[in-house]
């Protein structure tokens, strides 16, 4: 679990990337801190989400609209101990741009560095970072309405 040592006492934003296999976790502060990250088991996404409401102040939540979001967002309503607001993000192009995130984040080493990025495969899977770009989009087009 990748968590940081102190825990928020403001209000965070919990991002979820559902899949059928595999889910993509996220915290993120009102002030774009990023507490929390991880890729977990589908069937484990549920209890992941509890633990993290024990731990964060969740204030929302943040998924992506595409692919299964309708089975995920009916299963997070009957099966959550206290309801969750959920506000749905296009979630288009996130794969991609959650590639180019993985390298800015965890820039390459040895070889992978001569390669273009292009042409890069992270390690491991990004869906957790997917849900990081899933909270920012959310807090952009926040910051868009209030600016228009």
């Amino acid at each position: 679990m990748n968590l940081r040592e102190s825990s928020p006492t403001e209000a965070v934003i919990l991002g979820f990337d559902p899949g059928r296999d595999k889910c993509g976790l996220a915290v993120i502060g009102i002030d774009r801190q990023l507490h929390y990250h991880e890729v977990v088991p589908a069937n484990e996404a549920i209890a992941t989400i509890e633990k993290l409401r024990q731990r964060f102040a969740v204030s929302l939540m943040v998924m992506g609209d595409q692919t299964t979001a309708k089975q995920w967002k009916k299963r997070l309503n009957q099966e959550l101990a206290e309801p969750l607001n959920i506000a749905l993000v296009d979630e288009r192009y996130s794969t991609l741009e959650a590639r180019d995130r993985y390298w800015q984040m965890y820039p390459p080493k040895g070889l992978t560095k001569l390669l273009p990025q292009g042409m890069r495969q992270p390690p491991r899977p990004i869906d957790d970072i997917v849900a990081i770009l899933l909270i920012e989009r959310y807090l952009n087009r926040l910051v868009e309405s209030v600016n228009n």
